[in-house]
């Protein structure tokens, strides 16, 4: 080239491309380390904090880090104080990229000791900064764990997904429950400096800073005390209770067992104990509240509500009841092996005959009592914030059994139903909806957990019920208390209540699950109970009756304070009773 070639181009460069080489030098020069937002605090409806942040140490690395000669000291040094595999700090430094906006970070909630060592040679790990870090931290362990869900880094796919919306490497992320449905009210706005670096990437100076924003605090519908009585409730069973106000859906509390501590995704690493107290064979993780079983003899609500409302059984009808009927040339059988003579309405709901109740779900045939289930809301969602963990449950039709067993629907496939069984599956929400529909005149209700959700809280959807209809149920349901297979919660500790028991078939040589489910005060009702074991054994009104009792006795004597009291000769009293469904 000629010299007035060059000069042309030195021309060129410094006129027609000053600016845009200015601005590329610029951008070389001025980085922005971001500031990670402190998430929103998470309440009970009374104020009680359930979920907040905690501040630990964290350790930051330069992107450009591991790509200098002095690497090869604070790579092993970094792994020997933090236990981390060099290999794992590189592949995270390469996943940023040499131009990332950001420190990165290397390892979270470091411990006092570590700090110590890091401090002890920090004249070999000039590339490392120690920074407190914002991490979701849950006061009360697994009691919550289901409602709230856990917080935990975004995985690889998981960042693919979310950089759009702003998510970056290390970000955390709602990975269930409630952290998981309010993700973006909770999280917050990031924050950050404008920095001037040095050539080897260090900060020189700040140029400008923006505040990072705090996400939003919720307020729920949880009553922490109560969460805690139903907890304590179930006890050592596996499965679920349900607490939630009838009128308009509110949840009070929502128990699983087993539970896991949502503490430990907060952790850097889970160490195989906690892999374990998470991944185990009763599978802690499933919010057992949302997971559907059969319902058994708490069914004989809708099976109640179909016949009559049919017409072809009147709220005056008297059934003769036997230890077992004959239909097709199968035999169904009662539950007491005896039947309990001629029952109207009220006394079969309270006693729970099965024979009864065949009879009834064999009058009105299987697309009625089918279509009472889905108008109760089985089969499909209940609307409440966790879509992605709820079970719809199944309402078996002509059409699921024609695909799934390649046989028609048969008059036993109706009287398996009537009472619960067979191939139909509730959920303990679903089963808390389907109680509250007699408790509150009629009305299915949306459940919701977040206190301010007025589009829930004013959702009702009448079912259409004949008044009659209404009365025949909360009879029976009342007679179950006082007579039949509830007497446990015939108490004074309680307000006046109204119930059904239910025990199903879990398969051949596996224990019955086993239900309760309630409502009270029976005359004006404000809180509906279920109470469902998995695999428990015995009988819903032994097994579930007391834990329905328990929260009952728990809401009523907070409530109403020196009202409900237990008597001396309570242990007594509730000992007597009719065992079975």
């Amino acid at each position: 080239m000629t010299l007035a070639g060059i000069e042309a181009r030195l021309a060129y460069l410094q006129i027609v491309e000053g600016s845009q080489l200015r601005k590329r030098a610029e951008s070389n020069r001025v980085r922005t380390i971001l500031k990670q937002p402190e998430r929103g605090n998470i309440f009970d409806r009374n104020g009680k904090l359930l979920a907040t942040t905690r501040y630990p140490h964290s350790v930051y690395l330069w992107p450009l880090a591991h790509t200098k000669p002095s690497w090869s000291v604070v790579g092993p040094r970094l792994s020997q104080i933090l236990g981390i595999p060099q290999e794992e700090m590189e592949h995270k430094l390469d996943a940023a990229g040499a131009n990332s906006a950001s420190l990165i970070r290397i390892a979270r909630d470091v411990s006092e000791a570590q700090i110590t060592a890091l401090k002890e040679y920090e004249n070999e790990l000039k590339d490392v900064e120690i920074n407190t870090d914002a991490v979701r931290y849950y006061p009360h362990g697994q009691e919550l764990a289901h409602v709230l869900g856990y917080t935990r880094e975004l995985t690889p796919d998981q960042l693919k997904d979310k950089q759009k919306e702003g998510y970056r490497l290390g970000d955390v992320i709602g990975q269930m429950g409630i952290e998981k449905a309010y993700e973006k009210t909770l999280r917050g706005e990031w924050g950050g400096q404008q920095v001037e670096v040095d050539g080897a990437g260090r900060p020189i100076r700040i140029l400008g800073e923006k505040q990072a924003k705090s996400g939003r605090d919720l307020h729920l519908t949880i009553d922490w005390e109560l969460q805690k009585a139903a907890d304590k409730a179930l006890g050592k069973y596996q499965g679920a209770i349900v607490a939630l106000d009838p009128r308009n859906g509110a949840v009070l509390a929502m128990v699983s067992h087993p539970g896991f501590d949502p503490n430990i995704f907060s952790k850097q690493k889970l160490s195989q104990k906690d892999w374990e107290s998470v991944q185990g064979k009763d599978h802690p993780l499933v919010n057992r509240a949302l997971s559907a079983f059969p319902p058994a003899s708490t069914f004989k609500i809708v099976t109640t509500t179909a016949g009559l409302e049919s017409g072809k059984f009147s709220p005056g009808t008297v059934l003769q009841t036997y230890g077992s009927l004959t239909v097709g040339g199968v035999t169904f059988g009662e539950w007491n092996h005896a039947g309990f003579g001629p029952l109207g309405f009220p006394r079969a709901i309270a006693m729970s005959s099965d024979t009864f109740f065949y009879q009834v779900g064999k009058g009105v045939g299987g697309p009625t009592l089918i279509a009472w289930a889905q108008k109760y809301g089985f089969g499909q969602k209940t609307g409440i914030e966790f879509p992605s963990e709820e079970s719809r449950g199944l309402v078996p039709d002509e059409n699921w059994k024609q695909k799934a067993w390649k046989i028609p629907w048969t008059v036993g496939d109706t009287i398996n139903m009537s009472i619960g069984q067979g191939a139909l599956q509730v959920t303990p929400l679903q089963s808390a909806i389907m109680f509250s529909v007699p408790a509150n005149g009629g009305y299915r209700v949306k459940p919701h957990l977040l206190k301010d959700n007025e589009e829930a809280k004013s959702w009702r959807e009448s079912l259409d019920m004949n008044q009659s209809t209404i009365n025949v149920l909360r009879d029976g349901l009342r007679k179950v208390i006082t007579e039949g297979t509830g007497k446990r919660l015939n108490l004074p500790t309680i307000a006046p209540s109204s119930g059904k028991s239910g025990t199903a078939e879990a398969g051949v040589g596996r224990p019955n699950h086993t239900w309760f489910g309630a409502y009270a005060p029976s005359d004006r009702p404000e809180i509906t109970v279920v109470a469902f074991g998995e695999n428990s054994g015995d009988h819903g009104g032994t097994v579930c009756g007391p834990m329905v009792l328990q929260v009952l006795e728990a809401y009523f004597q907070h409530k109403y304070p020196g009202k409900y009291q237990k008597p001396e000769s309570a242990n007594s009293q509730n000992a007597n009773g009719v065992n079975g469904d």
